[in-house]
């Protein structure tokens, strides 16, 4: 018999077990998802105990147990691209439709942790550079006697370019699809209009994904 209380019961054990912070563990993702949470490191008691239920798990034994190889389901194709497009709700701030750019950096160098698709610290560094153009945020350093207008760290700027959930779904395929060249990149497809950018942004550099394939 489910008994409701196990939710009190078991979050403060749980809770010793993990410290949740923006660079979330990945089996913790995997849990969130499960329980289809809808906010980074809080559960409901109803989305922990139905993911509980959907993860067949009755003692807090198991639960452990289950910690130890629910990051195989990463490995799922299917499963993965499900935990992916979730990520972006569960990750992004109550109340705003898209993500802010530094806990997306976070969440894409943690699920794409294994995958290594070739041109994920380029996307990085060309967000980076678009944010600086976009909003002019620049900032003046000594260093002896000159003085160096520099753009700022990110963390240091007062806006940047938040990730939209269209950007977000989308980039998962563009990378599966430009992972051996442009060949697969569609200029007249309908890619989100950042994704055209850094198609343009590459090009520009002379970055060719298939130099950097694996």
């Amino acid at each position: 018999m489910w008994e409701p209380l196990v939710f009190d019961r078991w979050i403060p054990k749980i809770l010793s077990w993990y410290v949740c912070t923006p660079k979330v563990q990945s089996h913790m993702l995997v849990i969130s998802w499960h329980m289809q949470a809808s906010t980074m490191c809080e559960y409901t008691k109803e989305e922990f105990c139905n993911g509980l239920r959907d993860l067949r798990v009755d003692t807090l034994e198991v639960f452990r147990e289950k910690l130890t190889s629910i990051r195989e389901e990463l490995k799922d194709e299917e499963k993965y691209r499900k935990i992916y497009n979730f990520a972006f709700g569960w990750a992004t701030e109550k109340g705003e439709k898209a993500m802010q750019l530094e806990t997306a950096f976070d969440m894409w160098q943690l699920l794409f942790a294994e995958r290594k698709y070739p041109l994920l610290d380029h996307w990085i560094q060309f967000l980076q550079v678009t944010t600086f153009a976009s909003f002019g945020k620049f900032g003046q350093f000594s260093i002896g006697s000159y003085c160096v207008v520099m753009p700022l760290p990110l963390e240091q700027t007062q806006h940047n370019r938040p990730v939209s959930k269209d950007v977000w779904f989308q980039l998962l395929e563009f990378f599966k699809q430009v992972q051996k060249g442009l060949a697969g990149y569609d200029a007249e497809g309908a890619w989100p209009c950042l994704i055209d950018e850094f198609v343009e942004y590459l090009e520009e550099n002379g970055i060719h994904p298939s130099e950097y394939a694996t």
